[in-house]
């Protein structure tokens, strides 16, 4: 199988591409680590201390919808375009994406589903992230050198996008699947959300699969077999119609990777997710453990 229709690549391959100074117009790395402000790490400053040699940095932030009142929505074609072209990626350049989170791989599947929505299937996330790739050894650098723009041509596929109005339809009418990739505790609300303004909880026919359960202990994906039967344990079936949600539409992508690597690739996801939903659903269609939502 070509390198360039890969969902995932080994930190081997990578490392024989940077070897051999493959990493260029046709071959670019993003380091596009993103995290929640309550663990006080700073992704940009972390990748101007030390990232994979020729990376550059997507800041998921910035590319993302400033007028929504949500953290990160999705960016119009134009803006994504405009903001990949400037990491000098073009429409033939094959993207391989990672991040630097302790769980091996976080918001890394966030800009692979990303690439594929605005039209780009050229992309692949570095399995096992920058955790294997410094535990194994392979190089890293301060340096950065910014790449020649590119042009890039983005093509939306919309459908692969659903709103709060999308998921309330489908919880009277439960016609499809819907998988939530946040933690259990806070699946259920018995743990509280990481943002200060959201209680945790679930909306009504939603099936609990938290994303570090699709990696093995190392921080690499599950092989198929692994895959195939998380779903199946879910009670997930993946030839009938899947929609992924979470906190904020970031490992919610998780479920869209591994529902792709068994062969399915179009999961949908609720970009707003739980922050969004909790903040404008009625206390009825909030199910916790915990103290719900007050009327």
């Amino acid at each position: 199988m070509a390198a360039q229709t890969r969902a995932l690549v080994s930190g081997h391959w990578l490392a024989d591409a940077v070897r051999n100074n493959l990493v260029g117009p046709k071959l670019r790395i993003l380091d596009t680590s993103w995290y929640l402000p309550k663990t006080k790490r700073d992704p940009k400053a972390e990748f101007a201390q030390t990232h994979i040699p020729g990376c550059s940095f997507f800041d998921i932030d910035e590319c993302s919808d400033k007028t929504s009142a949500f953290d990160h929505m999705l960016p119009t074609s134009t803006h994504f375009s405009r903001f990949v072209g400037q990491l000098g990626i073009g429409n033939d350049t094959h993207v391989i994406v990672y991040d630097t989170s302790d769980f091996g791989s976080y918001s890394a599947p966030r800009v692979w589903w990303m690439f594929r929505l605005f039209g780009h299937s050229s992309v692949s996330v570095l399995d096992g992230g920058f955790k294997n790739w410094l535990a194994d050894g392979y190089p890293v650098t301060s340096e950065y050198s910014k790449p020649e723009p590119r042009e890039f041509k983005a093509t939306v596929n919309q459908s692969w996008v659903k709103s709060y109005e999308d998921i309330l339809e489908n919880v009277n009418t439960k016609q499809v699947q819907v998988v939530d990739a946040r933690s259990a505790g806070r699946f259920r609300g018995t743990e509280p959300e990481p943002r200060d303004d959201t209680l945790p909880g679930h909306f009504p026919n939603t099936i609990n699969m938290p994303f570090p359960t699709f990696m093995d202990a190392s921080g690499k994906a599950l092989g198929s077999d692994g895959l195939s039967g998380l779903f199946r344990e879910a009670g997930v079936d993946l030839e009938k119609p899947l929609w992924a949600t979470c906190g904020s539409g970031v490992t919610a992508c998780h479920v869209a990777l591994a529902a792709h690597m068994l062969g399915h690739p179009g999961v949908c996801v609720y970009d707003g997710s739980w922050s969004e939903w909790f903040k404008r659903a009625s206390p009825e269609l909030i199910i916790s453990e915990g103290e719900g939502k007050k009327v």
